[in-house]
């Protein structure tokens, strides 16, 4: 199996009723990361979950959690997601005023960074803080809902991105999101993505072991 492309199935696609056990599953499926979609239906049109479920779900998983608030003033609610369990956090540039104040807050809470971008967000907004961060995460879809087909406009930026982070910034990771199933995963891949965010795609399989074997599936077989 290919584990240099990390698969960070999302739990917003989960039964809310049975978190504890849709973290069990995917852990045991040979996820690497579990992906909080952080909602506060203002910075986008839905309402998900707090750091009260962070907290919760953090005793039953030895697994990085990684945080993507989609949220309005980032900044008030780091702290709390830092504490309740958080390893990773990341932010959206149009959500941030000062986005270097927030990358730095998250990195001196002991959190990795992350930037996301929405589909119509140029790369140029993080160009010159690229190596403050430690993931840049390109939304393929717009935020807000999951299900969502894949943009298929977004696999030039995504390639951009690449060369971007190669050219000034080789260690920060490409992370995907949005529309990530089977049938795109080696090419989003070959285009340059290092973290694919998977929701449905992997809740709507059988189970979510057999989601996640899937997506692995498709990345081995095509030899990526």
């Amino acid at each position: 199996m290919n584990h240099s492309i990390l698969i960070a199935p999302s739990i917003l696609s989960a039964d809310f009723g049975a978190m504890r056990e849709a973290v069990h599953a995917l852990q045991d499926g040979g996820a690497d990361w579990i992906h909080f979609d952080v909602m506060d239906g203002h910075f986008v049109p839905n309402l998900t979950f707090g750091a009260p479920m962070v907290a919760a779900l953090r005793p039953h998983c030895n697994l990085p959690f990684d945080v993507h608030l989609m949220i309005e003033h980032p900044e008030r609610l780091v702290p709390d997601f830092a504490e309740a369990g958080a390893n990773s956090i990341t932010v959206h540039a149009e959500a941030c005023v000062h986005l270097h104040r927030v990358v730095e807050q998250i990195r001196e809470l002991g959190c990795g960074v992350g930037v996301a971008l929405n589909p119509h967000t140029p790369l140029e907004t993080v160009r010159y803080i690229l190596p403050a961060i430690d993931v840049l995460l390109v939304m393929t879809v717009n935020p807000g809902f999951g299900g969502q087909a894949f943009i298929d406009l977004m696999k030039p930026k995504i390639v951009e991105a690449r060369l971007m982070i190669e050219q000034s910034a080789p260690h920060v990771l490409l992370e995907v999101d949005g529309g990530v199933s089977p049938d795109n995963a080696r090419e989003l891949v070959e285009l340059g993505a290092r973290v694919l965010v998977a929701g449905s795609s992997v809740f709507s399989a059988p189970t979510p072991q057999e989601g996640i074997r899937a997506l692995r599936f498709a990345l081995v077989s095509q030899k990526v």
